[in-house]
């Protein structure tokens, strides 16, 4: 037990601790707002106590925390006998999902097992991103080799990129599908396959992509349902305000209130069923009326120092696996700002994505929790100076 012991507290003494601050800092800030945030619909649209929704994410970020601390005592090359049976699992269930699952809000995302309601899609980010990680080092030497063909590796690397993200879009989580392959086209395009590879590759996928629209529009009559497309009008919301435009213009609504400093902590007047659950995907609307532009700038730097934290993690790491999975996840967590962002401020279609740290949601937090023990797992590895290539 004593060398286990001492090992675990070396781990921990190996963390990276900027990240690991601010981090810890954001989740517990995003946890703070949450019960600003959920106020009224608790109490008015669920008759739940004010503090339903706070006891709830406080719930998933103990899951998350728990999960972490086993992850980041994992050596990162055993993820190669866990990942292939997370991924399938998560395959599994999201061909379930498509297959037999009903949808909510428009999408067939949600699956209830046990009581236990989550987002398979959620989890496939970060066990795609060490999916392809492992991949890229294992098939390292053979890509660089000019010498021999390399059409199964790569036939590999993009079942495991692009099947999920495939059947994601079939269950019409168009945002969810959007950022899954955001991730695979960086590590793709950062991958050790040769350019000129590269390229046929993306030509091939185009063409793919073309012949498969053709077949849906054959059989369905469109490729984008009419709520999807609807989500594409997404200049002038407050113009379109009984058609589609509503959260959007109310989020400029609450960001206009919000000015420079803000009209104060809980006295949001926008969270008054004036945008629907405010805590999850709008929930920047609330923390700008409430705490104004200047405050929130605090926000987007410390976003800005997470990222480069990782991706400096990524350029210092002492494996190759270690490098994208880095990479891959500061894509996942920079996707999901970029497009949840975007969509608030009428620049992108709103497309139900949750903020990083500050949204209400257990699918996520887990699973960015989980991606953050990954890269603390990184950067353990590399001041160890364990790994060998």
């Amino acid at each position: 037990m004593k060398p286990r012991k001492k090992s675990f507290r070396r781990n921990l003494k190996d963390l990276d601790k900027p990240l690991l601050i601010i981090t810890v800092g954001l989740f517990i800030f995003g946890l703070l707002n949450i019960v600003t945030a959920s106020s009224s619909e608790s109490v008015t649209r669920y008759n739940t106590s004010l503090y339903y929704y706070f006891f709830q994410q406080l719930k998933m970020l103990g899951i998350g925390l728990l999960l972490s601390l086993f992850i980041i005592n994992i050596d990162t090359k055993k993820y190669r006998f866990f990942a292939p049976l997370a991924f399938f699992t998560i395959l599994a269930l999201l061909i379930y999902l498509l297959l037999a699952g009903s949808d909510t809000r428009g999408s067939r995302n949600w699956l209830n097992i046990f009581g236990f309601t989550f987002q398979p899609s959620e989890f496939a980010k970060p066990i795609i991103i060490v999916c392809l990680g492992l991949l890229f080092e294992t098939f390292y030497k053979k890509l660089r080799n000019k010498k021999i063909k390399h059409y199964d590796m790569i036939g590999i690397i993009l079942f495991v990129g692009l099947l999920i993200p495939v059947i994601v879009f079939l269950q019409k989580d168009f945002g969810t599908m959007l950022i899954l392959t955001c991730i695979f086209i960086v590590m793709f395009l950062a991958s050790p396959i040769y350019r000129i590879e590269k390229v046929k590759t993306i030509l091939f996928l185009i063409g793919l992509a073309f012949v498969g629209g053709l077949i849906m529009i054959n059989q369905k009559g469109y490729i984008l349902n009419e709520t999807q497309m609807n989500r594409f009008n997404f200049f002038n919301p407050c113009e379109r305000y009984e058609t589609g435009g509503y959260q959007v213009c109310n989020g400029f609504i609450a960001l206009n209130q919000g000015g420079l400093f803000g009209v104060g902590i809980s006295k949001s007047t926008q969270k008054y069923s004036y945008i629907p659950e405010p805590h999850t995907d709008s929930v920047f609307a609330i923390i700008g009326e409430e705490y104004g532009l200047l405050r929130c700038s605090v926000l987007f730097i410390l976003y800005i120092i997470v990222l480069k934290r990782i991706l400096d993690l990524s350029s210092k790491a002492d494996s190759i696996r270690g490098k994208y999975f880095c990479l891959g996840i500061a894509t996942y967590i920079f996707m999901h700002i970029f497009v949840n962002l975007g969509g608030l401020f009428g620049i992108l279609p709103l497309t139900g994505v949750p903020l990083p740290f500050l949204s209400y949601g257990g699918s996520f937090t887990i699973s960015l929790i989980c991606a953050l023990a990954v890269v603390q797992r990184v950067a353990i590895e590399t001041k160890n100076k364990k790994i060998n290539i």
